[in-house]
């Protein structure tokens, strides 16, 4: 298990904070196909979503069957077949592609063109029965996200990013505008979790000063974030299959999107995204300057 190079820090040992705030979105421009791949892999990335779907619908409701994985985190079948569909459909289609999964690892993941999956991202919410899980898919063009989806069957909604532009079932979205911090709604998936105070930060400044604070977090989350219901979302660690899809969406919506130091989201696998005035509000109260 891959983890930021971070020291992650509890409230009670915290040290003077530092961060590196880059200008922008702190994301390289991250598109580097022509047109037509553009809308090439636009509409096979729809398939993929609607194929996964077919397998992980059957398994969602009280009856599911969970099991524990090495590192006792839940998995179920829809995990597992889902993410199999898509690794055979991929086969199918472009076989000198590689893939990196969460469920079954890596293939040809030096490949020019990799996909990134998460087949359901949320698995604790997906058993528990809460619709802020997701299926994530993202494809990397020589190693940098470019084109993400993520997919919440249930509710039938599906986000389209290629970095530039962001869709919400085919129709466009940009969040909604930045607004101050006491008004906004900051939502993470573990509000709980030590990683919050990683890089020194002061996250429990941060949840007070703002108008609402919940856990909505998972893929779903994000959703929520890019269609303009809530204002920041945050997440302190993360695998590459649970950012790489998440990280063109966001670019493309127009969020200024940042890791715990203020560097590469996808570099860092963690996400601090708001609009960019409420971005910078964000990052001064978590590390604020004596």
């Amino acid at each position: 298990m891959k983890t930021n190079q971070t020291t992650l820090q509890l409230p009670a040992t915290r040290q003077a904070p530092t961060y590196r705030l880059l200008n922008a979105s702190a994301l390289t421009n991250m598109s580097s196909l022509s047109k037509e791949q553009n809308l090439e892999f636009k509409q096979f990335i729809r398939y993929l979503c609607a194929e996964s779907a077919k397998e992980i619908l059957p398994h969602y409701g009280p009856d599911v069957t969970v099991e524990k994985k090495s590192d006792a985190t839940p998995v179920t079948l829809a995990d597992r077949n889902a993410e199999k569909r898509i690794r055979e459909i991929l086969a199918q289609h472009y076989p000198e592609h590689g893939v990196i999964g969460e469920e079954f690892g890596r293939e040809r993941d030096d490949a020019e063109f990799v996909w990134v999956l998460d087949p359901v991202d949320g698995t604790k919410s997906f058993i528990s029965g809460v619709p802020l899980f997701a299926t994530l898919i993202a494809l990397l063009h020589n190693g940098r996200p470019v084109l993400g989806a993520i997919h919440q069957p249930v509710l039938e909604q599906l986000v389209i990013g290629d970095c530039e532009t962001t869709t919400l079932n085919d129709k466009p979205v940009n969040g909604r505008p930045a607004c101050p911090l006491s008004e906004a709604t900051l939502c993470t998936t573990d509000p709980i979790r030590p990683t919050l105070w990683q890089n020194n930060a002061q996250w429990d400044q941060l949840p007070p000063k703002t108008a609402l604070y919940r856990s909505w977090g998972d893929a779903g989350g994000y959703i929520l974030l890019c269609s303009g219901f809530i204002d920041i979302m945050c997440d302190p660690l993360m695998e590459i299959w649970d950012c790489a899809a998440i990280l063109p969406c966001l670019q493309g919506a127009g969020f200024t999107v940042t890791g715990w130091n203020g560097g590469d989201a996808f570099e860092e696998r963690c996400i601090i995204a708001a609009k960019p005035s409420l971005h910078e509000a964000v990052m001064e109260t978590l590390y604020p300057i004596a």
